[in-house]
C-alpha cells in the first residue's frame, strides 16, 4: 500500500490536507502576508454528502481552489481585515475638494452605517445576497428609497475601491437597486394634471400665494432643478430668443454662506426655450422684481430673480416652505385632498407629462440635464393604465 495519506475513504490527500479524529478535513496554507491558515469542512470532494447534523458548506477542496487562486492574484487576505465602515471612510478620505452636498451626504452615509451591524462586517465576507439585505432591511426599517439611493451611491464605489485594491475579487453592490427595493417616491410624488391645474388655480387666487405663482408655473412647465431655479440671474434670460441659460446652480450651506456652483452634471448645463405662457411668466417677474439699493453678488453672479426680505436671493429652502404652506392651506379648505407638491415634484410632473404626450425620449433626456436616459424613463415618469389605454387607442387611429 502506498505511503500517502488517505482519508477515511481511502482516498489520497493531497498536500496541506488533513483529516479530524471526527471527520472533518482541514487545509492548511500559508497566505499572501506569510502567515499560517486553516480551512474547514465537513465534505472533501464537491459530490460528497454532508454529515448528518453538521453545517453545509463548500467542498475543501472547492475552497482550496478559491484561496490559491486568490494567492495567485495577490489578493489581500480577508479583506485587510477590513469592516464597512473603515472602508466607507477610506473611500471618503480620497474625495477632496467635494460640493459641501456631496460631503453632507457622505457624512450622512457614514452616520448611518455606523449604527448598522453591517457596518461591523468585513468587507470579504459581504456577499451579494448580504448586499441586497441590507437594503431591504433598511427598508423596513423605514428608510425612503432616496435615502437608500444615495446610501448605495456611496457604498457601491467604495466596495468598488475595494476590488481595485485588490482586497476582494467582486463588488457585492454591483446590481440594479430597483430589483431589491421599491422606489416609494415614484408613488408618492406623482401627482395627476387635474391636481396640477387645481394647485396652480389655488396659487393665483390667494392673496398670500399669487405673487409666487409665476415662479410655481416655470418649475411645473420647464422641469428646472430648484437649485437652477434659484440660481438664475437677469443675464440668464435670453428674452429676445426665449430660452433660458442654465450653466450653474445657487446653493445655501447650513453654515448660510451661499455658493454658487456647476450644474449637478455636465447635461445638466443647457439652453431651455421657453413656451409662450414661461416666457409671459418671466416677463412679469422681471417688471415686479424687488428693487434694492445694492444687488447680492454671489461668487461674481448678480440680478437674481427672487430675493428675501434680507435682500438676498431666495434659495431651495424658501420654496419647499412655500408649496408646504400652499398644500396646508389647500388641505384645511377643501375636502379632497392635495398630496404632497414639492418644487422637486414638479420636476418629476413635467418629465411625466412630455413622456405622456409622446415627447421624444432623447429631447426629454436633454431638457431635463439628465446624463443617463434610464433616469429620464424609469425614476421620473409615472405611465399607468389609463395611459396605456389611451395610447393603444392613438396607435390604432393612426393604423
Amino acid at each position: 500500500m502506498s505511503g500517502k495519506r488517505r482519508d477515511s475513504k481511502n482516498r489520497i490527500l493531497r498536500n496541506g490536507e488533513s483529516q479530524r479524529q471526527d471527520g472533518r478535513y482541514a487545509f492548511k496554507y500559508i497566505d499572501a502576508t506569510g502567515k499560517q491558515q486553516f480551512v474547514y469542512s465537513w465534505k472533501l470532494e464537491k459530490t460528497d454528502k454532508t454529515p448528518q447534523g453538521k453545517r453545509d458548506d463548500i467542498s475543501l477542496r472547492e475552497k482550496e481552489k478559491l484561496i490559491l487562486k486568490d494567492i495567485d492574484d495577490e489578493i489581500v487576505p480577508r479583506g485587510g481585515e477590513m469592516t464597512v465602515l473603515e472602508l466607507v471612510k477610506k473611500y471618503f478620505l480620497q474625495k477632496t475638494g467635494v460640493r459641501h452636498n456631496t460631503e453632507a451626504n457622505y457624512k450622512f452615509v457614514v452616520n448611518i452605517i455606523k449604527k448598522e451591524a453591517f457596518g461591523k462586517k468585513r468587507i470579504d465576507k459581504v456577499k451579494l445576497s448580504d448586499a441586497k439585505c441590507w437594503l431591504i432591511k433598511m427598508q423596513r426599517d423605514g428608510r425612503g428609497y432616496s435615502s437608500i439611493h444615495s446610501i448605495r451611491g456611496v457604498i457601491r464605489p467604495a466596495f468598488q475601491m475595494a476590488v481595485d485594491d485588490d482586497l476582494i475579487r467582486k463588488n457585492p453592490f454591483e446590481f440594479q437597486l430597483a430589483t431589491v427595493v421599491v422606489n416609494d417616491s415614484v408613488t408618492r410624488e406623482a401627482i395627476t394634471r387635474k391636481q396640477e391645474r387645481a394647485f396652480l388655480e389655488f396659487v393665483a387666487q390667494d392673496k398670500h400665494f399669487c405673487r409666487y405663482y409665476d415662479g410655481i408655473y416655470i418649475l411645473f412647465k420647464t422641469g428646472l432643478r430648484i437649485s437652477e431655479f434659484v440660481g438664475l440671474t437677469l443675464n440668464d434670460m435670453d428674452m429676445q430668443n426665449r430660452k433660458i441659460n442654465v450653466n450653474h446652480q445657487l446653493q445655501r450651506k447650513r453654515n448660510m454662506e451661499y455658493v454658487i456652483e456647476n450644474t449637478k452634471t455636465t447635461s445638466g448645463t443647457r439652453e431651455i426655450p421657453m413656451s409662450d405662457e414661461v416666457y409671459a411668466c418671466f416677463q412679469r417677474i422681471i417688471e415686479n422684481r424687488k428693487k434694492v439699493k445694492t444687488e447680492p453678488m454671489i461668487d461674481g453672479k448678480c440680478g437674481f430673480l427672487y430675493l428675501d426680505k434680507n435682500d438676498m436671493p431666495m434659495v431651495a429652502l424658501h420654496w419647499e416652505k412655500y408649496f408646504q404652506h400652499i398644500c396646508k392651506k389647500y388641505n384645511s379648505i377643501y375636502k379632497v385632498q392635495m398630496p404632497k407638491v414639492t418644487p422637486h415634484v414638479c420636476r418629476h410632473i413635467f418629465c411625466s407629462n412630455m413622456a405622456k404626450s409622446g415627447m421624444n425620449p432623447k429631447t426629454l433626456q436633454y431638457l431635463m440635464g439628465h446624463s443617463d436616459i434610464g433616469v429620464t424613463m424609469n425614476t421620473y415618469t409615472h405611465i399607468g393604465y389609463d395611459d396605456a389605454k389611451e395610447e393603444l387607442e392613438r396607435m390604432t387611429k393612426v393604423e
